[in-house]
């Protein structure tokens, strides 16, 4: 083969290695376009998302805070800025204790520096925050962690509650005047009866005063006559005149039957007087205004202090009697509250038994009211012989404003009130076994320790 031919081989081996590498060229430069087509789209993908993301971040109720791991804040939406108070220039690289001063936010951030595990990552804290004004306000957060770049953050999320907490203490204040406003009905409702208790003592108290003060005048002549007798007596000068006139005013005032009277009447008359001290003072302890903290107090005396208060409620219909251990301790108690829980049931007891009663009926029911302590315990049972609780409400009785009674007879009110006094105020328990037609058993429990 001559040189020409051996030039012409080459020149076509390296036309055929041009059309291969022009061809390798376009084919990669088609890859590397579809490659940078899909990045393009890629990137439109992951700005649409983060502005997806930025929307609803800026468009949640909540404020969202974002901090590095030394606590400084790193970003903050629109919320947080409504809720704070600052603009995000403003506090961006800012330590969050600019927003959550240490001492009155509590645990909750005393560690962010130095988290590495949150396990409490979710977990709902109340704190307080400060505001740009200064001013402070009520708040629940919540702290979580994330990754951005390889770098850790901690996401803060913030809710003002500042109206509910204004809304939880309107309700407990609601709460207190509602719990006021039974006690005063059930005071109003006793106050007949309590009336006529004192009435009756008080009626024989006036009898036998008015008794006595004639049985005195009638002495008086007695005594002027006598004062006569001894004048003369003195005098030597005694009559047989006096004598009969002795003798004459003792049997116009039958002095026999004032001897005998004027003790009884007397004797009458202190009864009635302690009788009527006792409803007083029952009374006064049955309505004493409640302390705020507990204090240690004789449940047996707290009860038969209502059962007096009561009685003109229960004593027409039933017969009620005590079981007390006279060894129960002192309980840390609310006094006023527990009254009132005692009455309540007493009182549905008697309601119980009238709605059990046959109308031709006049046998009275029974209500028994015992104390004794199971370990650490006080436990009061009331069982009466009423009409019993049919089992399909029996779970809805301390439900506020469940009521079985016909309108204008019952606000419902009652044992949802006993409820929340035990087991809310007392950490106590209250419950209840009946049966349509026997009766019902209220047991309540109250710790011994307060």
């Amino acid at each position: 083969m001559d040189e020409l031919e051996l030039l012409e081989n080459r020149l076509q081996r390296e036309r055929l290695a041009r059309k291969q590498a022009e061809a390798l060229l376009e084919e990669k430069s088609e890859t590397l376009y579809l490659l940078n087509q899909d990045l393009v789209k890629l990137a439109a993908d992951l700005a649409e998302r983060e502005e997806a993301s930025r929307s609803i971040l800026e468009a949640t109720g909540d404020g969202i805070i974002t901090l590095d791991e030394s606590g400084r804040i790193d970003s903050f939406n629109r919320a947080a800025k409504g809720i704070f108070g600052y603009s995000q220039e403003q506090v961006v690289g800012q330590n969050i204790d600019k927003l959550f001063p240490m001492g009155i936010t509590g645990e909750a951030f005393k560690n962010i520096p130095h988290m590495q595990d949150m396990e409490r990552s979710g977990e709902l804290h109340e704190a307080t925050g400060r505001r740009a004004d200064g001013s402070e306000f009520f708040m629940e957060i919540s702290l979580s962690q994330g990754q951005l770049l390889q770098r850790r953050m901690i996401i803060v999320s913030v809710r003002d509650i500042t109206q509910r907490k204004k809304a939880e203490e309107e309700r407990k204040y609601m709460e207190i005047q509602l719990r006021q406003a039974q006690k005063l009905e059930s005071i109003g409702q006793l106050a007949a009866g309590i009336a006529h208790e004192i009435n009756t003592p008080i009626q024989f108290v006036g009898d036998n005063t008015r008794f006595l003060l004639d049985a005195f005048a009638d002495i008086e002549r007695l005594l002027s006559i006598y004062d006569q007798v001894l004048e003369a007596v003195r005098a030597n000068e005694i009559t047989e005149g006096l004598v009969t006139s002795v003798n004459s005013i003792a049997n116009e005032i039958d002095l026999d039957y004032l001897r005998s009277e004027i003790p009884q009447a007397i004797s009458q008359t202190l009864d009635g007087t302690d009788r009527v001290a006792r409803i007083v003072r029952a009374m006064k302890e049955f309505s004493h205004p409640g302390d705020e903290a507990k204090s240690l107090i004789d449940i047996n005396k707290a009860i038969q202090s209502t059962i007096t208060v009561s009685r003109n409620e229960w004593k027409y219909d039933a017969e009620l009697e005590t079981d007390l251990d006279l060894t129960l301790p002192t309980v840390p108690c609310l006094a006023s509250e527990f009254n009132q829980v005692i009455l309540n049931i007493i009182v549905n007891a008697v309601h119980a038994i009238r709605d059990g009663k046959s109308d031709d009926s006049t046998a009275k029911g029974a209500i028994l009211i015992t104390t004794k302590q199971e370990g650490d315990w006080a436990k009061i049972s009331i069982r009466d012989s009423g009409s019993g609780i049919p089992e399909a409400i029996r779970s809805k009785i301390f439900d506020p404003f469940f009521t079985t009674k016909g309108v204008g007879k019952g606000t419902g009110q009652g044992l949802a009130i006993a409820y929340s006094a035990i087991v809310d105020k007392h950490a106590g328990t209250i419950d209840v076994q009946s049966e349509v037609g026997v009766g019902t058993t209220f047991t309540i429990k109250l710790p011994m320790q307060g």
